[in-house]
């Protein structure tokens, strides 16, 4: 299953619009979302279920089954999928097109894009290509298993340097740089 969210502000019409195109186009029947309201003459989606509001309860059973997440570009959204480990697709609301009062959404996923885990679309000509990138690594996602604990390499690292059996010898930042680069490629 794959949950669309937008919250319960705001609708948003073009990315709702975008994922029900590529629903139809893609033959998915596997997508639910919350939508919010959107109005007399919004955007009403015909190829996948949909709600303008669900208890709080279902949306936490809805995020945590899901496959992955689709949301607008909200920081509830993004924190709740990578404190859960989901993979989170985003699109964020543009001011200039009158989704939003500013273009804080805009700024958040210019500043976040590239994380792990987390897929940015910056419109609704990118939006298609994005889902089908998030179809093709979710199982993938799904399998790193989430844990409270640091990676065992990264603890070895720490362990062989602390011990003095790397060498030479590094400032505090040399090393922390290292570790960094080092725990993210591998």
């Amino acid at each position: 299953m794959i949950f669309y969210t937008l919250g319960t502000q705001l609708s948003f019409g073009r990315m709702t619009k975008a994922v029900d195109d590529w629903c139809a186009a893609r033959g998915r029947s596997d997508v639910f979302g919350q939508i919010s309201d959107p109005g007399e003459n919004g955007y009403r989606p015909q190829n996948f279920d949909w709600v303008d509001r669900i208890p709080p309860s279902e949306f936490d059973d809805r995020f945590d089954r899901a496959d992955f997440i689709i949301a607008h570009a909200g920081m509830g959204s993004i924190i709740t999928a990578q404190d859960l480990n989901k993979l989170i697709v985003v699109m964020p609301r543009r001011a200039h097109l009158n989704e939003h009062r500013n273009d804080h959404q805009y700024e958040t996923v210019r500043h976040l894009a590239g994380r792990p885990g987390l897929l940015v679309a910056m419109d609704d000509s990118e939006l298609p290509d994005i889902l089908d990138e998030a179809v093709k690594l979710a199982p993938e996602w799904a399998a790193r298993a989430a844990s409270p604990y640091a990676d065992p390499g990264l603890i070895d690292a720490i362990r062989r340097e602390i011990s003095g059996a790397s060498q030479p010898q590094r400032s505090p930042r040399q090393f922390l740089a290292r570790l960094t680069l080092r725990h993210t490629v591998s």
